[in-house]
């Protein structure tokens, strides 16, 4: 899998405590080593774990090791983002985009405000 500074890797095993659990909202990354699109928003999603960190968790998902998880939550393609909060999804965000746009699709989230 991609490995980036700032994220955690979720597997079938720790899934519930790395995101189900947590106090804060999880953005998920289902990715795949095969996937560019993929390797593009490593990156991004980086930069957005440390500047966010205070409001927001984000993990990869690999969909090849993870196959239960995918099917679980309907996951079709790569990269797929899903937000949980609480445990429960709350948004879903299919393909890659430059960090502007991504937070601006977060910014009901990330708003503490919303919660």
């Amino acid at each position: 899998m991609i490995r980036t500074e700032g994220l955690t890797e979720a597997t079938e095993e720790t899934f519930d405590a790395e995101v189900l659990e947590s106090a804060l909202p999880v953005l998920v990354q289902f990715t795949a080593d095969w996937c560019g699109p993929c390797r593009q928003l490593a990156p991004v999603l980086g930069e957005i774990a440390r500047e966010e960190a205070d409001r927001i968790r984000i993990v990869q998902l690999d969909v090849d090791r993870a196959p239960g998880i995918s099917v679980r939550y309907g996951v079709l393609a790569t990269p797929t983002l899903m937000v949980f909060r609480a445990g429960e999804p709350v948004k879903s965000l299919v393909g890659a985009r430059p960090k502007r746009r991504l937070l601006q699709e977060l910014a009901d989230v990330l708003d503490p405000a919303d919660r």
